[in-house]
């Protein structure tokens, strides 16, 4: 008896520890998904602000490497009896957001492009917003469509990774001067999940 409530007693600190520590990695890490779908396409671990009168979310992304990465320890690789030949890495350089959440680059779109996404975009957006925020959703998504319009030329358009544009599409831009682009979600269309 005693070496069952002893097996019992290790068993549930175990599952409460890693209970604990699951619960505080999801804490510091909420994910942002689209109001009309399952694609996950942002966290708040990324640096963001709200925009343009509360009706942008953007993030700032990052180029980092994946893959494998030549790590140079100093040693003479010839005096190691290794090959001097260098290394054959399969290292890629991407945007840490376009590669965490899987995100599809859409193409180019033009104005008349834009501006017909939008129309249907709208109307799919408004069934999930409260009745009650519906008036001040319109005010920021008008000024949030404008400024996009406007900025066509300079945009890269992506889907999350169902590829479903009737959810959301992501924009990504590059700011003056920025190394990395920085993408705008709309704030209204997106959920977001506390795990």
């Amino acid at each position: 008896l005693c070496s069952l409530s002893l097996s019992l007693s290790l068993l549930w600190s175990d599952c409460f520890s890693k209970c604990c520590l699951l619960l505080l990695l999801l804490m510091f890490v909420l994910p942002f998904i689209p109001r009309s779908a399952g694609d996950e396409l942002c966290s708040d671990s990324y640096p963001s602000e709200v925009t343009t009168d509360g009706c942008f979310l953007e993030v700032q992304g990052s180029w980092t490497v994946k893959g494998e990465v030549e790590i140079d320890t100093g040693a003479n690789p010839s005096a190691e009896g290794g090959d001097e030949g260098g290394f054959d890495s399969n290292e890629q350089k991407v945007v840490d957001i376009i590669d965490a959440f899987e995100l599809v680059e859409q193409g180019e779109y033009g104005k008349k492009d834009l501006m017909s996404y939008f129309k249907g975009w709208i109307g799919s957006v408004m069934e999930h917003i409260e009745e009650d925020e519906k008036d001040a959703f319109k005010k920021r998504v008008q000024t949030g469509v404008k400024k996009l319009v406007g900025m066509c030329k300079e945009l890269q358009v992506f889907t999350g990774p169902s590829m479903d544009p009737d959810a959301t599409m992501v924009f990504a831009y590059y700011k003056d001067g920025a190394a990395a682009p920085t993408f705008v979600y709309f704030k209204d269309a997106l959920r977001e999940v506390k795990c």
